[in-house]
């Protein structure tokens, strides 16, 4: 039996019930399908595909056609799970009109069920005009990929009292200008746990301890696909990057050793061959 879609109202609703719930990452049809088989509710088509699919260094050079080429199949694959599309660096910084359009470009062409962007106090009156204008919107604030190297690099937020205070303000300014929920990356635990708490709004945590209402992680990360690489609040629940290593090279060994392919893998109908010569 297939899951039932989570809605926007599932949302708020999981939130007041206490229910937790899973988000994690998707930029292709086939990744996509196996959410949807898995009973996570939320996939998010994030920029992280810059570095993740594309190979950059940074989230920056991602573009809205980018974007939008990796929403569309994810969208065709996980029908039954609800999906996030990112907005990428520069579609959304120049003014609310800016981010209106962006958006909804976004949504038009890629029917996905929300977008996603960067920003607290500052960008709060753009939300609040995108809200306006029929757009839902999730939140993004802590380590912000995109201004990483404003916030000193990939490093954790919200560490000292100040800048406690600092998102704290973000939050509330963002679930005031009318954002349905919002992520909150690389903070420390008891910093999630008072964001949380104060706020009606979900919170979806990634390396932000356990009391947040949701936890996401990149699904490359959390299933072991890269190399050496792993974040320190990244727990590697398959080891999917060695199994497809075995895999290859066992394809190899056997290709070399004449035993793939046998009878089994072949087509053995009797065809008379004509002369060719």
């Amino acid at each position: 039996m297939s899951k039932k879609k989570m809605t926007i109202l599932d949302f708020q609703n999981y939130k007041d019930e206490g229910r937790k719930f899973a988000y994690v990452t998707a930029y292709d049809y086939t990744t996509a399908s196996i959410v949807n088989e898995s009973n996570c509710e939320v996939i998010l088509v994030g920029d992280s595909l810059a570095m993740v699919m594309l190979g950059y260094s940074s989230t920056v050079g991602v573009t809205m056609e980018d974007m939008i080429h990796h929403i569309k199949p994810v969208v065709k694959g996980a029908p039954n799970t609800f999906i996030v599309g990112d907005m990428p660096f520069g579609s959304y910084n120049v003014s609310a009109e800016q981010a209106i359009a962006s958006a909804n470009r976004m949504l038009m062409e890629t029917n996905c069920d929300c977008i996603k962007l960067e920003g607290g106090v500052d960008l709060a009156p753009t939300i609040t005009k995108m809200v306006k204008a029929g757009i839902p919107v999730m939140g993004h604030i802590g380590l912000t990929p995109q201004t990483s190297t404003s916030l000193g690099g990939f490093r954790v937020q919200g560490g000292t009292p100040e800048s406690a205070r600092k998102l704290i303000e973000d939050a509330k300014a963002i679930e005031a200008a009318g954002a349905f929920s919002i992520v909150v990356e690389c903070v420390p635990s008891v910093v999630a746990k008072e964001l949380t708490k104060e706020l009606r709004i979900p919170v979806l945590g990634i390396g932000a301890g356990p009391d947040v209402d949701c936890q996401v992680l990149v699904t490359q990360d959390l299933l072991g696909m890269y190399g050496d690489f792993k974040p320190k609040f990244v727990k590697q629940f398959a080891q999917v990057r060695k199994a497809m290593v075995d895999g290859l090279n066992l394809f190899h060994e056997e290709t070399l050793n004449g035993s793939f392919p046998s009878a089994e893998y072949s087509f053995n109908k009797d065809v008379e061959i004509p002369k060719l010569y």
